[in-house]
């Protein structure tokens, strides 16, 4: 990948991002569990990288990550602030599932540039009520670059991706916030706009 491919591939991710329970859960959660679960998000992506499916298995393969890793309705509330707060519970659903696919296949899209690359966790911290695991991006050609997943202890599950230090939930809630202000404040357009997504399109 060229250092222009790796330029276009960090400003997409910047300008972009129910669930099988855990059974750890019951307990109090630690950094070791936050690396172990993270260490399972990256071992899955990096078996996706490895098969180089069609663009459409890579989007199903990274939504069912996405569901079985993160936190998607905590990320859904998170993105869209304080509108979240006065949605009725079924416009917040329909939002959150899809958020869940417009994340699958922006984010999609762009890890679909990692093939031939890797991503390894290197250390995990504690910082309040996360944790912060921090990764390498190890790709062709290339230096490698920080990725940290942001894990809450409450839920066990990833709330946030930093790409070089830009919180994809912060760019996306400037995102989702742009497409409330043209559909006048309107969640259904919204909601559409998400669920027909399609990258480079």
């Amino acid at each position: 990948m060229s250092k222009i491919d790796r330029r276009r591939l960090l400003a997409g991710l910047a300008g972009g991002m129910t669930a099988v329970a855990l059974p750890w859960r019951a307990a109090a959660f630690s950094t070791d569990q936050a690396s172990v679960v993270i260490g399972k998000v990256v071992s899955e992506i990096n078996a996706i990288i490895a098969t180089a499916p069609s663009e459409a298995q890579m989007y199903r393969k990274f939504e069912a990550v996405l569901v079985r890793y993160a936190d998607v309705p905590t990320i859904a509330r998170g993105v869209l602030g304080v509108t979240a707060r006065s949605l009725p519970a079924k416009d917040l659903a329909a939002f959150t599932q899809a958020l869940q696919v417009y994340i699958s296949r922006k984010y999609g899209s762009h890890f679909r540039e990692f093939v031939g690359g890797a991503i390894e966790v290197v250390e995990t911290r504690a910082i309040k009520s996360i944790y912060e695991v921090r990764c390498q991006a190890l790709l062709k050609g290339q230096s490698p670059f920080e990725i940290a997943f942001i894990v809450a202890d409450a839920s066990g599950r990833f709330v946030d991706l930093m790409v070089e230090g830009i919180s994809l939930l912060k760019s996306e809630r400037a995102e989702i916030g742009s497409m409330l202000d043209s559909a006048g404040g309107q969640i259904a357009p919204v909601i559409a706009r998400l669920e027909a997504y399609q990258p480079n399109a």
